[in-house]
């Protein structure tokens, strides 16, 4: 077993989400009680996906994600910089065009994409605020970036809650359905010091982004947030 520490170096998350990428859909759909497909179909709306579009589904994973913006007639790049997942999603979807790609240095052209979409990854990026901005190189003018990510529960009582939950009852869940559960405890602890709703969008702001605004999920576990280019 191997956990990733909040520092964040590349290679060592890399090799935790390879390490749990054959269960990782299953673990999620436990661990939220089933919640994490209505959120999946809520960010899917946000993205608004249409025919001929191009979607870069960043953080895609097993490609899960990118299914959706597929089906919606978009031409969808599942990218992620973990191979484990790269190599899972390929199986699982041979239909899709999987790329790996970091975050931080994406290997797109300038204006290339009309959505940026990223669902629970932008935490795990060592410099989020460098990916922003790089997320925005990449968006053409009045394209848009769909970031869904776990969040702070806007009221005092849940947050405390919650956070017990994290620390406590979820890496012991994910001790029984995941396939490397000490990852699950750098996850819970990455939710934890993750920025608030509004330090998110400020952070988004400052990357060249307009318009940002958000949408808290479940009492703000999850928020999306949305802007445009």
């Amino acid at each position: 077993m191997m956990r990733a520490g909040l520092d964040k170096q590349p290679s060592d998350v890399a090799r935790m989400f390879d390490a749990v990428a054959a269960r990782y859909d299953l673990t999620n759909d436990v661990l939220t009680g089933g919640l994490v497909r209505s959120w999946r179909r809520t960010v899917t709306e946000a993205v608004a996906a249409g025919p001929g579009d191009v979607v870069l589904d960043i953080a895609a994973g097993t490609g899960t994600s990118s299914v959706p913006f597929r089906e919606a007639g978009a031409h969808v790049i599942p990218a992620d910089f973990s191979l484990g997942m790269l190599r899972e999603g390929r199986r699982r979807y041979p239909e899709l065009d999987f790329v790996a790609a970091d975050a931080t240095s994406l290997p797109l052209a300038d204006d290339s994409v009309d959505v940026v979409t990223m669902s629970y990854g932008l935490r795990n990026v060592r410099d989020h605020a460098s990916a922003l901005r790089e997320f925005r190189r990449v968006t053409r003018p009045g394209g848009r970036l769909v970031v869904c990510e776990f969040s702070a529960p806007v009221q005092p009582w849940f947050r405390e809650v919650y956070t017990r939950y994290l620390m406590g009852s979820l890496p012991t869940i994910a001790r029984a359905v995941s396939s490397d559960p000490e990852s699950y405890v750098y996850l819970a602890e990455s939710i934890r010091d993750w920025p608030a709703q509004e330090e998110l969008a400020t952070t988004m702001g400052r990357a060249g982004w307009r318009g940002v605004e958000w949408r808290n999920l479940l009492g703000g576990i999850v928020a999306i947030h949305r802007a445009y280019a």
